[in-house]
């Protein structure tokens, strides 16, 4: 069996943590935004955009939750694999390692891309 040394993916996990907070962040800003565009307009159009923003914020932020549970669960994995076979882990591991970065890697696009419909929304508004 072959084995890669565990540092190498916990430098990649401590980054999707830090950037998943970012996102979290990110979200509760456009939440407070989105408030504001509701306060400030009632018309039935601004109204299902608004829906349909909110619904997205929800939606987003629960993705990002589940990522980063999934995230710790395989950090728990390698941990627990590098402690057996003396601080590396089996390859079986760096393919869910990279299955993770796929979703990562997804989810930050999808994010990108919802921020960047929201900007048009706002300028269309505010």
């Amino acid at each position: 069996m072959r084995y890669m040394n565990a540092s190498l993916l916990n430098y990649e996990h401590f980054d999707w943590l830090k950037t998943i907070e970012f996102y979290k962040n990110d979200l509760s800003v456009l939440q407070k935004r989105l408030a504001e565009v509701a306060f400030k307009n009632t018309g039935k159009e601004v109204m299902a955009d608004v829906e349909h923003f909110q619904n997205q914020l929800i939606v987003q932020k629960n993705n990002l939750e589940e990522l980063s549970h999934g995230i710790y669960e395989h950090i728990h994995h390698v941990v627990e694999n590098s402690r057996v076979h003396s601080g590396k882990v089996a390859y079986t591991l760096v393919e869910e390692h990279g299955k993770k970065k796929d979703e990562f890697t997804s989810l930050v696009n999808i994010l990108n891309g919802l921020r960047k419909d929201f900007n048009s929304f706002l300028s269309k508004w505010m």
